[in-house]
């Protein structure tokens, strides 16, 4: 990885292209720290730091923190990813919107309008229920209708631009432009997380414990990168044979190939739906200010992950049960969307190819789909482990931070794969090179 990034910064395109990207991130990190005018931050980081749920710590950890300086960033590009994840469920429910998918350039482009104009509208609605919901409860200084309205367009517009960077990142620098934005959001806070850590179980500490502590918090974190990565990499190779055809007097086809299977086919979506259904009542509930008693509250808690795996509460560990259940659904549910054998089987029948030992048709879509189901249960076994490590050391330990299993996804996956385009960048340019020769 190193020797990669090393050869790119000797290439002048490539350099640029990376440079580009740096700046873009300087600028969405100093954009992280601009306050939006006539809001109360102090208030805010009081408010924040008085809530015994963690609803919003995934979302603090997405913004990179802007939304806990309540930045013009504080929306940051999760209207983006909300919208992008809509746009992409409805492709399955809509068939105009399947038949944009299968038009090629144009197609794709009109579906990146629709993904901005329901980012806008997402953007539009979320802002409005901060400004209200919160400065009801006294984030604004002066409560007003200009106050509101003047939040509103402020956090719309910060997600407009970020979503704007993320583009540009993707046009002119090393792509994935919305994945990079998001992973040095992530990373951003992980050092403070990690010093937080240390000063709770390392700092003061005898040295025989504080090493021990040291150790095994390094150790957690690389077992779960590694795993991370492995989850990333692994893939099952159906061989594919195709059968030889005489064209005139050419022989065309008799060649093998493979049809890659991802272990971990549906990425990080599983645990992003799981966390975000568990996480909407709570959240629901704190934008509307109800800090009631009662069954609802009892029910909330159960939602909760600050409560699981809580040796003084076990009862409340049944949330983290349903919570594994959500994402073991969700892993079938989105490889099914992403996936499909009848279309991959019918594909190889029209062009000639078969699945050595089994027959094309039916059965081909069979074996496809038993295969299927066998790797993706493997796929969310490890992404139940990676998701609910945090979860476990957070209630018996008491560690909280604000990366976990679905950061580090995040953060894993887009380094590898931003690896691999500019490894991509390369040989398209050495092949620019030998042709030109």
């Amino acid at each position: 990885m190193f020797e990669t990034v090393k050869n790119a910064f000797k290439v002048k395109e490539i350099r640029m292209k990376i440079l580009f990207t740096f700046l873009m991130l300087i600028v969405i990190r100093y954009g992280s720290e601009l306050p939006v005018p006539g809001v109360d931050r102090n208030y805010f980081a009081n408010w924040f730091a008085s809530q015994t749920g963690d609803a919003f710590s995934l979302v603090d950890a997405f913004t990179g923190g802007s939304f806990l300086n309540m930045s013009v960033l504080a929306l940051n590009i999760t209207p983006y990813i909300t919208s992008s994840i809509i746009i992409q469920l409805l492709t399955i429910a809509i068939p105009k919107l399947e038949e944009m998918q299968k038009e090629g350039e144009e197609g794709r482009k009109l579906l990146v309008s629709i993904t901005r104009y329901v980012t806008i509208a997402l953007a539009l609605l979320q802002g409005s229920a901060m400004a209200i919901g919160f400065g009801r409860q006294g984030l604004l200084e002066e409560y007003n209708a200009l106050n509101v309205i003047t939040v509103i367009a402020i956090l719309t517009a910060g997600s407009a631009f970020l979503m704007w960077i993320g583009e540009q990142i993707t046009d002119k620098g090393v792509g994935n432009g919305i994945s990079i934005v998001l992973i040095i959001n992530i990373i951003s806070r992980m050092p403070q997380d990690i010093a937080s850590l240390f000063k709770q179980f390392v700092i003061g500490k005898s040295v025989a414990v504080g090493t021990v502590a040291a150790v095994i918090i390094i150790a957690v974190i690389c077992a779960m990168v590694v795993l991370v990565i492995l989850l990333n990499d692994a893939e099952r190779r159906i061989p594919v044979s195709y059968a030889r055809k005489v064209q005139g007097r050419h022989q065309i086809g008799g060649q093998n190939s493979s049809i890659p299977l991802k272990v971990n086919t549906a990425g990080v979506m599983p645990i992003i739906f799981a966390s975000s259904i568990m996480e909407f009542p709570v959240i629901i509930s704190t934008l509307v200010g109800y800090n009631g008693t009662g069954w609802w509250s009892e029910a909330l808690r159960y939602l909760s992950s600050s409560y699981w795996c809580n040796p003084t509460m076990p009862k409340y560990s049944i949330g983290l049960v349903v919570y594994v259940l959500l994402l073991i659904f969700f892993a079938y549910f989105y490889t099914s969307i992403t996936f499909n054998p009848i279309e991959v089987a019918d594909n190889m029948k029209k062009g000639g190819g078969f699945i050595p030992g089994i027959r094309p048709g039916k059965p081909t879509t069979e074996y496809l789909q038993r295969i299927l189901n066998y790797i993706i249960f493997i796929g969310a076994v490890g992404l139940t482990i990676v998701g609910i490590i945090p979860f476990i050391f957070r209630g018996v330990f008491n560690a909280s931070v604000s990366f976990g299993g679905t950061s580090l996804i995040i953060v894993v996956s887009v380094v590898l794969e931003t690896i691999k385009q500019i490894e991509s960048m390369m040989l398209v340019r050495n092949y620019k090179g030998f042709l030109a020769d």
